[in-house]
This record gives structure tokens, sequence and C-alpha cells, in this order.
């Protein structure tokens, strides 16, 4: 077996896999090991030996890429030591802050998100009105909340992970829409209880959509 197809092995593909698909069980597997460093090195370092390899083919005319990927092909470089992080992000700050971050690889990651939040957010405003003034802003946060789980529970397949960092953002939320709210009625703007609800519940459907985008 030569050596590439041994990286492609380890992350679960053939070389007839797509750049799509490379990136993706990339971020799986690295997403599985957080506990095991030496599993997570090898990834990382199969990872970049295929970049590097498809970067290679490129330059010699034998494949076509998509443009988007041109600048992250470059920047792949093997492993210096196992103790090395791997990336510019990654050595920002401490390990445990790098793990909980993530950077969504592409716009289909955000979108579908950003469109339910947003419905969500639009869906409490229309019922902020009496009858049902304060209503739609509890169905939309109780949407929001399950929104929020089962995105990152796509990501991590951690449920319990997936609903503490939900509940972080709900209570981030809250303080938030509380905070705004004070500052509003120090100013004298005068808003219905309807109108208040569907404000807080806007701040922590904005919440709960980063922490969905942006955490992992």
């Amino acid at each position: 077996m030569s050596e590439q197809n041994v990286h492609y092995k380890t992350l679960g593909l053939t070389e007839a896999s797509s750049f799509e698909e490379v990136q993706s069980a990339r971020k799986r597997l690295v997403a599985e090991c957080e506990d095991e460093p030496q599993r997570k090195e090898s990834i990382e370092a199969a990872y970049d030996a295929i970049l590097m390899e498809r970067l290679r083919l490129r330059q010699e005319g034998k494949i076509k890429v998509p443009d988007r990927i041109r600048f992250a092909e470059k920047q792949a470089k093997p492993k210096v030591s196992p103790s090395t992080n791997s990336g510019a992000f990654e050595n920002s700050g401490p390990q445990w802050f790098s793990d909980l971050l993530d950077q969504p690889e592409n716009k289909g990651e955000l979108l579908w998100p950003s469109v339910i939040f947003g419905s969500l957010v639009a869906l409490s405003w229309l019922l902020a009105s009496p009858p049902s003034a304060g209503a739609g802003a509890s169905v939309a946060l109780a949407l929001g909340m399950m929104a929020a789980i089962y995105f990152l529970n796509q990501k991590t397949r951690k449920l319990w992970r997936s609903v503490g960092l939900a509940a972080i953002g709900l209570v981030v939320g809250f303080a938030l829409g509380f905070i705004v709210e004070l500052v509003l009625g120090a100013q004298g703007t005068q808003l219905t209880p309807g109108q208040l609800s569907s404000l807080s519940a806007s701040i922590t459907l904005s919440a709960l959509w980063f922490i969905t985008g942006f955490l992992r």
C-alpha cells in the first residue's frame, strides 16, 4: 500500500474522494478524538499530507480543484512535533479554547441555522401583539433551543455537551436581553410587554445562532 493510500485510509476515504469529503472527514474525526492526542495528531498529519499531494498534482496540471480552497492548500504544513498545535488559529489561545471554537468551512454550515433562527426571530415579532403577546416569544425560544441542540449534536455527536452549550446560549441571551431592556427603560423608550418579550427572544436566538455556528 502506498503512503498516500495510508493517509486516505486514516481518514476513511479513497483517492477518488472530493475535497469536501476530505475536509468533512478530518473535521468529524478530530471532533471524535478530542481526548486522544496521538490519534488526533495522525489525522491532522494525514489531512496535511493529502492536501500537499493534491497541491502538487494541481501544479502539474493533473487535477483541478475549486478556487476557494487554494489558500488553505498553500497554508497546509506538516507537523513539526507532537506538542505543536496545528494552525495559527489554534495557537492563538489555550488548547481547551481552541477545541471549543469552530471555523465553518463552507457557507452551507451556516446557511440552515441562519434561516431557521432568522425565521424564529420573525415569528416572535409576528406574534408580539395581543392576544398572542409573549406566546410567540416562548414558542420561538423553545424551537430555538431544540434547533441549537440538533445542530450542535450534528457537529460533535455529543448530546449532553450540545445541551450544555445550548443552555449557556440561553442564559447569555436572557442576560443580554435584560441589559438591553434596562438601557431602553433608562432612555425612556416605551415598549409593550409583547414587544419586550420579542426583543429578549430575538437577542437570545441570536446568541443561540452564534453558539451553533461558531462553537462545538
